[in-house]
């Protein structure tokens, strides 16, 4: 019998990724960490992959790329360069979802708690939440909007940009580039 729609693309099983995790792509001890980029929570198909931001039609590394964080367009399967140019990735929850929505809000308030214990251990300069919705939710902050934010976590600035997946249809690329450009000026002015 073939599978069930949605349960399959191009080859990869969904179905079974779901509640899979991502291992968080980090600079190692010592090294320079400008921006640690934190999505909500890995989706099906990055689970399936085991690459953050894999799904075709997810803007992440285009936007990363378009406003000058890496010298060129980097593919899912390159993630571990992001450590080279002092940048990281994470999760706020670890757990592969279909969707964001099926997330509950107690998971999203403990991927704050953890993102602030990563932020004390490893102190990158910035953290950058893909997801202002995520960030309400996670944090309390009701009235949060895209950009710098006045609170930090630690002694991290925080930054929140739109989330860049494909199904954030009210955000475009060039609109999701220069939000990453805008937090790309502040890192490097400091």
């Amino acid at each position: 019998m073939p599978p069930a729609r949605n349960q399959t693309y191009r080859g990869l099983d969904l179905a079974a990724a779901r509640s899979r995790t991502l291992p968080d792509v980090l600079p190692a001890p010592g090294q320079p960490f400008h921006v640690l980029f934190c999505g909500i929570n890995p989706g099906l198909y990055s689970a399936a992959t085991g690459h953050h931001f894999a799904r075709p039609g997810n803007r992440f590394w285009p936007a990363l790329h378009a406003s000058g964080f890496t010298p060129r367009l980097l593919a899912p399967g390159e993630q571990d360069l992001l450590a080279g140019y002092g940048l990281g990735i994470t999760n706020l929850v670890a757990r592969a979802t279909a969707q964001a929505s099926e997330l509950s809000r107690a998971e999203l308030e403990t991927g704050a708690a953890r993102l602030a214990e990563l932020a004390a251990r490893l102190q990158p300069r910035y953290i950058a939440i893909a997801g202002v919705t995520a960030y309400r939710d996670s944090f309390g902050r009701k009235d949060a909007r895209v950009g710098p934010q006045a609170e930090t976590i630690g002694a991290s600035r925080l930054w929140i940009v739109p989330n860049p997946s494909g199904l954030n249809a009210s955000w475009t690329l060039p609109r999701i580039t220069e939000a990453f450009r805008e937090l790309r000026a502040a890192v490097g002015a400091d």
